[in-house]
This record gives structure tokens, sequence and C-alpha cells, in this order.
């Protein structure tokens, strides 16, 4: 068993069970890519077994804290079973859920979502990757499904010295699938589609914001960053007047246009622009226009810590331009999904860019991921998602 000995000093996050080691805390050793490696205190006390990943600045990604543990099949097989039965505990109204969720879940690197009867998986981490046909068979016998299609092609894979890699491993068909999710359907495309297809992390929010439109009776929605319509779907499933939805991705209009029909909306309460988001905030500023709910969904801005100065700069400005064209009385959902963004960063981003729209706002409500994307009290970088709900003070 090959041994990483750590620098004087630079054991404190293991001994609070933190999964990550960086590459300067690491005095000597190694291994090859995805190997299991134990990891040692300067004075050679043992701290964990990890995954070895001589590419990334996260060197180490720790699979378990007890030294009595063997990394081998039965403990991929017993972690993926503990991942499935702890959704069983959380009230998901869906056929579309994550399983694992990465360190989360033990699995540090390891990303896997379900959609009705098709499992999807992500591996993003050299350790993931070694034991890729261990976790793919557990998977298959665990959920009792046919099909899993791999998508491993976000691009922290190339930090990691992996290339990209994706299609069937087991299982073959189309890559097209409806889910239900409330008591509406949505239909995805697990081979093109964001991340693994879907954003499933934001169901409860879908779901706030259909009882939102149905309690305060939205006559103008804007859906900013639309994808393929899930916040529009819910719009309308409240009962708003007319929903607007801009994305700059064609491919994804096309599948939210056919989400509203599959739902049975009339569509003249929609309009689809495949626009740029700022400018057309822009140009309603310019028109006068006014939203009675806006909904803020944009993708990452800040992956790191390093890009959070700049990531801050775009989150500011489109929250700005929303407020500045939110009706009083007005709602906002704005989110932020970038890992290098805080929730207290985000929450002082948004309170700037009312004082730059000269508009105040009550804080109704914070929002999270969903509950099968969970985080844990020693690795709060989890909390990749974060949400504001906000209510247009009227002036005065």
């Amino acid at each position: 068993m090959k041994i990483i000995r750590l620098k004087e000093g630079k054991e404190r996050s293991l001994l609070r069970r933190h999964p990550w080691v960086f590459d300067g805390a690491i005095a000597k050793g190694g291994g090859d890519p995805g190997e299991t490696v134990r990891i040692e205190s300067h004075g050679g006390e043992f701290l964990g077994w990890a995954a070895f990943s001589p590419s990334s600045r996260i060197r180490a990604r720790v699979w378990s804290f007890d030294a009595a543990q063997r990394i081998d099949d039965s403990f991929f097989i017993a972690r993926i079973a503990e991942a499935i039965r702890v959704r069983s505990l959380f009230d998901i109204k869906s056929d579309g859920m994550r399983l694992i969720h990465g360190e989360s879940d033990g699995l540090p690197g390891l990303v896997v979502d379900r959609y009705a009867d098709t499992l999807v998986a992500q591996f993003s981490s050299c350790g993931a990757e070694r034991w890729k046909d261990v976790i793919v068979q557990a998977l298959l016998a665990q959920t009792g499904l046919k099909r899993l299609y791999e998508r491993s092609d976000a691009s922290v894979r190339s930090l990691e010295g992996l290339p990209e890699a994706t299609g069937w491993l087991a299982g073959a068909g189309s890559t097209g699938i409806t889910i239900t999710e409330h008591d509406w359907k949505l239909s995805l495309d697990v081979a093109q589609g964001h991340k693994t297809g879907f954003y499933l992390d934001q169901r409860d929010s879908r779901q706030k914001f259909a009882a939102y439109t149905r309690r305060l009776k939205f006559r103008q929605v804007l859906n900013c960053y639309c994808y393929t319509g899930g916040f529009t779907v819910a719009a309308m499933a409240g009962g708003a007047g007319h929903v607007t939805s801009i994305d700059s991705s064609g491919p994804a209009l096309e599948l939210a246009r056919a989400n509203v029909v599959l739902n049975g909306f009339d569509a003249s309460r929609a309009t689809w622009l495949d626009a740029d988001v700022n400018a057309s905030l822009r140009q309603y500023q310019r028109e006068g226009r006014a939203f009675n709910a806006i909904v803020l969904d944009p993708p990452k801005f800040a992956p790191t810590a390093a890009h959070a100065e700049r990531a801050a700069r775009a989150y500011k400005d489109i929250n700005r331009l929303a407020l500045s064209i939110l009706a009083p009385d007005g709602v906002l959902f704005t989110y932020s999904c970038s890992g290098g963004v805080s929730a207290d960063l985000f929450h002082k981003i948004v309170a700037s860019a009312g004082i730059d729209a000269a508009v105040d706002a009550y804080i109704s409500e914070r929002m999270g991921g969903a509950p099968d994307h969970p985080m844990t009290v020693a690795f709060p970088e989890g909390e990749y998602l974060k949400g504001l709900v906000l209510v247009k003070r009227r002036a005065g």
C-alpha cells in the first residue's frame, strides 16, 4: 500500500473529516491515477484511505476515515446501497432523482441520477474512474434497472487528466426520456442536455414557484435561462397569464415548447426567445416593460473561488436589471449554482444590485438544492446551489 505523508499541520481538515487533500499539503508520496493510498499525518498517524489524482490540485479524495476499512468491491456496493436507502427518507415527488451526490454520499467524483427507467452516471475523478465497472454493476443490481448512460463530459475531467467519455454502459435505445415531477411531465435528453440531462436540484424551487404563482396570480412572468422550461411549466401550472422564456440554446427552447404542450397548457400563453438574457433585460428596461415575477437561474459563473470576483459582477448585473423591471410587489426567484460563490457572498451581491437599481426588497425565502442533493456538515462545498426569493417593496 502506497503512503502519502502530509506536511506538518496539514492534517487539520482531515481530522474534521473533510475529504480533500490538496497538492500543497503533501510532503511526500504518490500513486497511480485512482490508486488507493494511505494518508498519514506528518508524524505517521493514519488519517484516511483516499484515491490519488496525480494531475489534480485536489491530489487525493478520501474514501474512508476508518483504518480498518478495505477499499474493495464490497465497499462500493455498501456505499451505493446506503445512498439509495437515504433517498427513501426524503419526500421526492418525482421519478427523476439524484441517487449519488459525490462527496456528500462518501463517493467523491461520482454523480448518479435516475430518470424513470434510466440511470445516468458521471465519473469526474480518477478514483471513480478506476472503480467504474464495479460501480456500474452495483448500480444496476441495486436499482433493478437495465439502462445506464455515461455523461463523463464535464470540464473537470480534464483537470484529472481524464478524457471525456459518453455513451451507453448498459442497455441501449433512445436517450429522450420523460419524467414525472409533481403533477407535471417533463421531457429531457440524457445525451445532449446540461449536466446529466436536467436540473433535478431545482425540483422544490419549481414547486414553490408554482405555489407563488397560484397565490399571487402573476399576470406576466419572465423565465431567464429557461433551458427546457421547468420553471415555465411551473408558472403555467400555477395559472400565470403569460410566460416569456429566454435561452440562448435553440434545441433547449424546442424541448421547452414541447414540455408546455405535453402538459396540456395553452401555447398562446407562452413566448419563447432565442436570445442573450443580459441584452434582453436591457431591452426590457429601455422599453419600460414590467413583470410580476422573474426567474434568474443562470449557468455556473464561478466554478471555483478564484473566479468569484468576475462572477460577482455578472450576477450583480443581471440582478440589477431584473429588479429594475420587476413590478412593485413582484417576486424575483434568483439563484447561483457557482461553487465559488458562497451563500453569504450571493446575498451581498443581490443586495448591492438592489442598491444600484434603487430598489428595496424583502427576502421572502432562501432556497437550496432538493434534498436528494445533500450537503454534509463536514463538506459545506456540497451547498453549491443558493437561491433567494425577493418581494419588491413599493417605493416610498
